[in-house]
């Protein structure tokens, strides 16, 4: 199962979900531009605006008034049964930029019709990126984790298991690695000392898969993003906060005095390395001991990755960085280390290089310059920069 350019090489059917969110959007886009044939799902949920979310799907050609439900008032004298087959229908939108795309309202929660869009798409390939995200404000709302995260995620496991998929591509998080003060981090570390519940719903991602992997045989890959920033960014991240403060001539909140190292990902380069690991089915590993097991090693056909720029960059400086791209600088707050922050995020990508073919190209003054350019024409207009 290759991941070819549209030039007469094999198009796949390829399911994102999480395609209304920030790498999901980059991802289906891609996808769709090589020619496979991509669905993407998404609840659109509010935890940041909305309207980026739809506006990110219409720059992919989708409109909102074909993705909602229910955009057709149903009227009284509509039998019960026409109200419960119009309740089990897709709203699937074609996208009219790309016709490959297509997408659907669709949560990870509601089993039955995440298994109804299984049923009819025949989906080669699942790449899940949908979660709920966010360190801090799962100190707030922890069930939000649990729902999407957790019980998300078994229906996306047990879909793959159910209608055969050939291959599961699913988002973790640097988070996983916790505690540990060993860098860079590798995948060969242990990571059992999570210190938020959004890295323990990604630390339990990664065991579920692998359990399925071992009992179904569902090859499954794991990747571990760095701090991935970018255009068309999520108002929630430190640097489109920062940008939001500058612009509006607001203060921004540093923690740990911008001490903070942090291994800054380019979106574009993200976007590279799943499609690598699409393009790299695990197998089982005959390197596996189960008497001295190591953690990135498996008798089952599953794989883990660190996605990250492996040059991490300290918070001050990167907030230099962006203050001189913007060309204006920042009124800077300073507060103490907040719960469920690591002081490092450094990722050990040598076995990625090995396996994926993969190494991140975009260096930070280059990647901050292209989010500054579409966020002053996009960001400075909208609520959720404010």
């Amino acid at each position: 199962m290759e991941l070819e350019a549209n030039n007469g090489g094999k198009k796949l059917n390829i399911l994102v979900t999480g395609a209304a969110g920030f790498i999901g959007f980059f991802l289906a886009e891609k996808l769709a531009a090589l020619g496979h044939n991509v669905t993407g799902i998404d609840n659109i949920n509010d935890y940041y605006d909305v309207n980026l979310k739809y506006a990110r799907l219409a720059h992919s050609g989708i409109n909102q008034k074909e993705i909602e439900y229910g955009k057709k008032a149903q009227s009284k004298a509509q039998s019960k049964a026409q109200s419960k087959a119009q309740s089990k229908a897709q709203s699937k939108a074609q996208s009219t930029t790309l016709p490959c795309y297509s997408f659907i309202k669709l949560d990870l929660t509601d089993r039955e019709k995440l298994f109804s869009a299984f049923r009819d798409e025949c989906f080669d390939c699942v790449c899940n990126l949908a979660a709920q995200a966010g360190v801090r404000y799962s100190l707030e709302n922890p069930y939000a984790y649990t729902e999407s995260n957790i019980s998300g995620f078994i229906n996306i496991l047990e879909a793959c298991r159910q209608f055969s998929v050939k291959h599961l591509v699913f988002a973790s998080s640097s988070s996983v690695y916790g505690l540990n003060g060993k860098t860079p981090f590798s995948v060969t570390d242990t990571t059992d000392h999570p210190v938020s519940l959004y890295a323990a719903t990604k630390k339990a991602n990664e065991v579920m898969a692998h359990t399925y992997s071992s009992i179904f045989n569902i090859p499954s890959t794991g990747l571990r993003f760095f701090t991935v920033y970018g255009p068309w960014g999520r108002p929630d991240m430190a640097y489109y906060k920062f940008a939001s403060a500058i612009i509006n001539s607001k203060p921004i909140e540093i923690y740990n005095k911008g001490n903070m190292l942090r291994d800054f990902t380019y979106i574009d380069d993200i976007v590279d390395g799943i499609i690598a690991a699409i393009n790299h089915i695990p197998a089982v590993n005959p390197d596996f001991n189960a008497k001295e097991p190591v953690p990135c090693l498996s008798s089952a056909p599953f794989a883990i990755y660190n996605l990250g720029n492996n040059k991490p960059e300290k918070l001050s400086d990167f907030i230099e960085i962006l203050e001189n791209t913007m060309g204006r600088k920042a009124e800077k707050i300073h507060l103490e280390m907040q719960a469920g922050d690591v002081p490092v995020t450094m990722a050990d990508i040598d076995i990625t290089r090995h396996d994926l073919n993969w190494e991140p190209k975009t260096v930070i003054k280059d990647g901050l310059k292209l989010f500054v350019d579409w966020f002053t024409q996009y960001g400075k207009h909208n609520d959720s920069a404010e």
